[in-house]
């Protein structure tokens, strides 16, 4: 699941109401508009969050229905970590149809060049009738709606709510087709779900698509690796996410492990069949124990790099110890010993 990172340049707005507007409303309006931009300005999002409600509902009483101010309230909910207004803001966009396109409207001024940016009336007027301005231009801002299908969805996958997230998902894949964070939260919602068939495929259709994700490379190769029949794809699909690593240190650290765990099988469960065969099928016992030594052989190498990916892991100098003593390394196994005793006099107690 990717960290939620938000951010969007708000633009402040100038409210001109007519004679019939109460001047009280006019100035309150204006006032909050102030509050809101000051503190989203300063990141006190908690605080603008509900002003840029107000300043909505105020603009809505004076018959301006516009959700922008929506859209910056749930923003600033979600980066004040107020996962739930922000949730049901989003929600409402989103059910609304809302996206958030406009057209702006600019003029030239003559005298000083300067770009001015209108409303429609007075731009159409000026246009028709003034020599004072010129370069008469309009421009379309982009739609916000897959911003907001891809900022809902995270907010509800983080917040466990995994069967709202992935029906949310799968309504804005419908509208955006290759919307490649939505296919990929897709993935994440559908892990989350339990189903883990479903899951697979996406993997693979969106490996299909971006053969170099090493991401998606680790994730198909966690759930190759909990089926023995799959185990050897397994092992390609993190060495893949190996190589596509580069500075991810963390990938690299995790696709080791599960290397190491994939290789490694169920140690457990092989130590329990050969003790059980010991007295009855010494020989079939005997099978079993080379079997175990060459489990370990094929682990030891992805455990050193693991090792030396993240030296001050615990758990990677654990397993190096304890396969170096498998593999009768007893030198490597006293050194990987001696590191687990200093690692772990450093843990507070």
């Amino acid at each position: 699941m990717k960290k939620l990172i938000l951010g969007i340049a708000i633009i402040s707005s100038a409210f001109v109401f007519g004679q019939k507007d109460a001047k009280d409303v006019n100035a309150q309006l204006q006032a909050s508009n102030k509050a809101a931009m000051d503190a989203y300005q300063a990141k006190n999002y908690a605080v603008a969050a509900p002003k840029f409600l107000e300043v909505y509902n105020l603009m809505k009483t004076s018959g301006q229905d516009d959700k922008i101010y929506m859209y910056y309230a749930g923003l600033s909910y979600a980066l004040a970590n107020n996962v739930d207004e922000s949730i049901k803001i989003y929600t409402d966009l989103v059910n609304s149809g809302y996206t958030g396109v406009q057209t702006n409207y600019t003029a030239k001024a003559v005298k000083t060049g300067e770009v001015t940016t209108l409303d429609k009336n007075t731009w159409e007027l000026l246009k028709k009738s003034s020599k004072d301005y010129t370069d008469f231009k309009t421009e379309q801002t982009k739609s916000v709606e897959p911003d907001l299908y891809e900022t809902l969805s995270t907010l509800l996958l983080n917040a466990k709510k995994n069967d709202e997230a992935l029906a949310l998902i799968e309504k804005g894949l419908a509208k955006f087709p290759n919307n490649a964070k939505l296919k990929e939260y897709q993935g994440s919602a559908l892990y989350a779900t339990g189903n883990t068939d479903k899951f697979m495929t996406n993997l693979k259709e969106q490996l299909a698509k971006n053969p170099n994700d090493g991401t998606n490379w680790y994730n198909l190769g966690v759930l190759q690796s909990k089926t023995p029949a799959t185990e050897a794809d397994a092992i390609t699909s993190f060495q893949k996410a190996i190589e596509l690593a580069g500075t991810n240190t963390s990938l690299l650290n995790n696709s080791y492990q599960n290397l190491v765990y994939t290789s490694l099988g169920d140690d457990a469960k092989a130590v329990e069949s050969i003790n059980a065969l010991r007295k009855s099928d010494p020989d079939k016992a005997t099978t079993l124990i080379e079997a175990r030594k060459e489990r370990f052989n094929k682990a030891l190498p992805y455990a050193e790099k693991w090792h030396q990916t993240n030296p001050e892991n615990l758990d990677a100098i654990t397993t190096l110890r304890e396969i170096y003593g498998i593999t009768k390394n007893q030198a490597k196994a006293a050194e990987m010993k001696a590191k687990e005793a200093a690692l772990q006099a450093k843990q507070p107690k």
